[in-house]
């Protein structure tokens, strides 16, 4: 799917967001195509929009702001969101959010639409593969397995794992018009692609199937051939063996012979759900901070869906201070400040409009650091839409703040800044 976008003038290009020399004159997002929102929500071929970006940038908040303006918009919408904070629901005005769709109250269904949400609870959703997937009794014994346990609690990658499966099974029951997914919190944007390959990999490598082997061979031979096997494997499992528990080996490779059976599916399915975020009616929202390592990921991950031929919508980017006094440098501003310093009156007038100049230096500044890096962003990837959305005094915590967002995000004047932020330096829209 291709974005939706207004374009005015091209900018050029740059060797990446850590170079400093020649980009101060960049032609920066005032060039950049803008993301408009409305068209993408609007529009009845896109069915999935996932948010994406490094953590703490406010893919949460991003992601249920789209999903109230979507629904509210006529559409009938889920938001899946992966937030451990929970403060997703309280904003909703839900009790709480679990792995089974909700009704959002509150929400104007003038037009037709609905709000959905949800939180993935990855352990839940791993059982739910397991008893769809595997008769009772087999079910039960790897329910019950401390391996299993351990796997579907918190193993390396299940989170993201289960996040497309959930997605996956969302799209295949076809009752909604919109899924919003907020992606997990990990530390790279990226683990939300490559995590399932690599939980799929584990589940169909070599060292699963050498576990599985013993309980196929039976017999006396059988016997030996996990005699060998465990001795090998204590060789490369020695320090796990004496973290968990000298029962660990027995516990995986009962888990192992439980599970035999389903180990293609896990590939299968995940393999299936990343072609579904590759298909036409699929759209990626970066989002990021104007902060050079939130930029930075987000350039990362703006390369690899161009690599693995997902489909970018542009870059949602939050944060973005602003003043209404932008005509006063920070060098005036100083120089105002020293020329009314009173030493000898810590209280007079003057005194107070040079403290004030001082905090009009810092926000220039900070304006100042945020633009180089937005404009480094822009120069490396000058195709990418953005949509701006400046800094708020404190969270969003019920829907009007939600839809103030949304409207934020739909609001992007072509060509020129985000509008002026109330707000202090510190505050931000999203958690």
């Amino acid at each position: 799917m291709s974005p939706r976008t207004t374009t005015t003038d091209g900018p050029g290009t740059a060797p990446g967001l850590d170079a400093a020399p020649g980009l101060d004159a960049a032609p920066g997002l005032d060039s950049s195509p803008v993301l408009e929102v409305d068209p993408l929500l609007d529009d009845p071929e896109t069915r999935i929009v996932v948010c994406c970006g490094s953590g703490g940038v406010g893919k949460t908040t991003t992601a249920a702001a789209l999903g109230v303006r979507a629904a509210e918009r006529g559409r009938r919408v889920v938001v899946l969101t992966i937030d451990p904070a929970r403060r997703l629901a309280q904003s909703m005005g839900l009790t709480e959010l679990d792995n089974t769709p909700r009704r959002v109250p509150g929400v104007d269904e003038s037009k037709g639409g609905e709000l959905h949400a949800m939180m993935l609870d990855m352990k839940r959703t791993f059982d739910e593969i397991v008893e769809a997937h595997a008769d009772p009794e087999r079910a039960k014994a790897i329910l019950e397995n401390p391996f299993y346990a351990s796997l579907s609690a918190g193993f390396a990658g299940t989170q993201e794992y289960m996040a497309m499966e959930k997605l996956g099974q969302l799209r295949a029951r076809d009752e909604w018009d919109l899924i919003v997914v907020d992606t997990p919190p990990s530390r790279s944007a990226l683990d939300f692609l490559d995590a399932p390959s690599r939980l799929g990999s584990f589940l169909d490598g070599r060292l699963i199937r050498l576990l599985a082997a013993p309980a196929k061979a039976g017999g006396r031979a059988g016997m030996r051939f996990v005699n060998l096997g465990m001795a090998g494997l204590s060789l490369v499992t020695g320090t796990l063996g004496k973290l968990l528990g000298t029962g660990l080996l027995r516990d995986v490779q009962t888990f192992v012979a439980a599970m035999d059976t389903m180990f293609g599916g896990f590939r299968t399915r995940a393999d299936a759900t990343y072609r579904l975020l590759q298909a036409r009616g699929t759209a990626f929202v970066v989002v990021a901070a104007p902060e050079r390592d939130a930029l930075r990921e987000a350039a990362y991950f703006v390369e690899r869906l161009a690599a693995d031929d997902m489909p970018l919508a542009g870059m949602v980017l939050n944060r973005v201070h602003g003043t209404a006094a932008g005509e006063l440098s920070a060098e005036r501003a100083l120089a105002a400040a020293e020329v009314l310093s009173d030493p000898a009156e810590p209280s007079s007038p003057e005194r107070l409009a040079a403290g004030l100049l001082r905090l009009h230096a810092e926000r220039m500044r900070l304006l100042a650091r945020e633009r180089r890096t937005r404009d480094r962003f822009a120069a490396l990837h000058p195709e990418v839409p953005v949509a701006e959305v400046p800094a708020l005094p404190g969270d969003v915590h019920d829907l009007d703040g939600l839809r103030a967002i949304g409207g934020r995000l739909a609001d992007q004047p072509a060509g020129s800044e985000a509008q002026p932020a109330a707000a202090d330096a510190g505050s931000s829209p999203c958690p």
